[in-house]
């Protein structure tokens, strides 16, 4: 549930910390008061793209902060970790949203985060409705949704997904080469070229580098034949000439005074250094040979690497890589018929599953089809639509799609006497907020999300049908946490919390609050909202709704 929403600077709210509880709760004031802010801030939370006019005047920002306590938060830890975020810690998930008038900001459990992945979880965990919020009742995909949710089809349904995903990706790619004209001659030949090309030149991907330093070193010989025997001559001219006329004298002194002994050991040992140094470059420059051959041939490797690699890709693993395609490419053109007798088997068989999954999952829908439209006909008789006639009518498809072998539609008749026709052409909008109430309570069971907003959606009823309203509001908060802004007494009475939004002046600027009211001052507000005044008859009526 929403266990706690804060709001800064965020149109006619200056500060606003909302704590709230389970069940149904309702949010009461008079128009104008402030009561849209309260959705605005939930829509923000939400991942809603926002306005930098909601920044309260003279702010530099406005900021809404939204704690929500899961009962399960495994969901919502999928969503986090696949975007790389920390996951919810207690079961406790934190929104925070930022919007200034140059960039904003957000975050989730603190981390920066997108709003993509503000919507992905907001889907999951509120489910917002106002006078304008019904299209969602009225796709005919999100009603076949809703029915499957009622028949608890949604193995069936994932396994169908599944199958039919595989013999879709075979059917495209069937129609795809049948579509495709046969290679020309100049096809033909341009792959065998390019197969040819690169496989003769028998590359290998790592061995780029290694022939770079071979020809290196072949293509310098003679300087390095050089550099090495003057290394090597010298060395030998100073071992002989200089450090041996030294090694002479200092063994000399060593005679003389046999305490300076020590003091040539180092002498001694780069003698034996510079001779093995001397040893080594010697070794070496015998083992250099100016072979013109060797060069040449290590020329045209590189050569022929990188004539490849203008052709074909920027590296040799490129190159390599389009040559494989070629080469699938020429064996598909080469097996053309056979290739298709395969696939056309393979989409034959997969059509055969397609179709047994798809019956599966019809025949759930057809079961469960007659028991929701009866539900939900009897919630709309409490609703008010006392002769109404609601019905769920199940169409075969003449191709099975991604969603199975039928479409849904859900058919409405408000009017006795009149024939039922689709909800999306008849329901005012008054009508869809009673239906779609309707549909919400028959799906409390196999509803997920946990908290629900109705935004003014008992608009354009009255008297007892909005005492309806927010009694099937009241029974759908005995499994989620329902949050109801409403302008109905008759609502507001049956909230197990009840909040009032006003609109105060202090020191010339104009600010909303809220609170809850409880004991006199419900009453009070209930007798607002009926429009009596101080008079005795409203108090007493408000009395009666609350107590009823």
């Amino acid at each position: 549930m929403l266990s706690l929403l804060k709001i800064k600077n965020l149109a006619l709210v200056d500060q606003l910390t909302w704590q709230i509880g389970n069940g149904l709760v309702g949010v009461t004031g008079e128009t104008g008061a402030g009561k849209s802010v309260i959705v605005g801030a939930l829509k923000l939370i939400l991942g809603e793209r926002a306005d930098k006019g909601l920044i309260r005047t003279g702010e530099n920002t406005c900021t809404v902060e939204a704690m929500f306590t899961l009962k399960d938060s495994s969901i919502v830890n999928n969503i986090l970790e696949d975007s790389g975020l920390d996951s919810c810690e207690d079961n406790q998930l934190i929104i925070k949203r930022v919007i200034g008038h140059s960039n904003n900001k957000q975050f989730i459990n603190n981390s920066p985060a997108t709003l993509s992945v503000l919507k992905k979880i907001g889907s999951e965990i509120v489910d917002l409705h106002g006078p304008h919020d019904h299209q969602s009742l009225l796709s005919i995909d999100r009603q076949l949704s809703m029915l499957d949710a009622f028949s608890e089809s949604e193995n069936q349904l994932k396994t169908y997904k599944q199958t039919w995903s595989e013999w879709n990706e075979k059917s495209m790619r069937l129609e795809d080469l049948r579509n495709s004209e046969r290679a020309n001659e100049q096809e033909l030949d341009l792959l065998k070229f390019q197969v040819e090309e690169i496989e003769s030149a028998n590359l290998k991907p790592d061995e780029e580098e290694d022939i770079e330093q071979q020809f290196q070193r072949v293509s310098n010989s003679s300087k390095l034949i050089e550099l090495s025997s003057k290394i090597a001559g010298t060395l030998e001219h100073t071992i002989n000439d200089a450090l041996g006329e030294a090694l002479r004298a200092a063994h000399e002194l060593q005679l003389l005074d046999p305490s300076t002994s020590d003091k040539f050991s180092g002498l001694e040992q780069a003698a034996l250094e510079l001779q093995d140094l001397e040893r080594e470059m010697a070794s070496y420059s015998g083992e250099l040979d100016v072979d013109p051959e060797e060069e040449n041939k290590l020329s045209n490797r590189i050569n022929t690497f990188e004539n490849l690699k203008r052709k074909y890709g920027a590296s040799l693993t490129d190159v390599i890589n389009h040559g494989n395609d070629a080469k699938q490419r020429l064996l598909e053109i080469v097996n053309r018929d056979g290739i298709l007798e395969n696939l056309q088997t393979e989409v034959d068989n997969l059509f055969i599953n397609v179709l047994a999954d798809a019956k599966k999952l019809t025949a759930k829908r057809q079961k469960s089809a007659p028991k929701l439209a009866k539900l939900i006909a009897h919630h709309l008789k409490e609703l008010g639509f006392k002769q109404a006639a609601f019905d769920l009518t199940l169409t075969p498809q003449p191709k099975p799609t991604s969603t199975g072998a039928e479409t849904i539609e859900f058919q409405f008749g408000p009017n006795p006497g009149e024939p039922l026709k689709p909800l999306r052409q008849i329901a005012s909008s008054g009508e869809i907020s009673r239906v779609m109430l309707a549909v919400k309570s028959s799906l409390a069971n196999q509803e997920a999300t946990p908290l629900m907003v109705f935004d003014e959606i008992d608009a354009n009823v009255g008297g007892e049908i909005a005492r309806a309203v927010g009694e099937k509001m009241a029974t759908l908060g005995e499994q989620h946490q329902v949050i109801s802004i409403t302008h109905f007494p008759q609502v507001a009475a049956v909230a197990g919390q009840h909040f009032v939004v006003e609109k105060i002046i202090n020191t010339g600027r104009t600010t909303s609050t809220l609170h809850e009211v409880t004991g006199k001052k419900r009453i009070e507000e209930l007798v607002r909202m009926l429009g009596g005044g101080d008079g005795k008859q409203a108090t007493a009526m408000a009395k009666s709704l609350l107590k009823n």
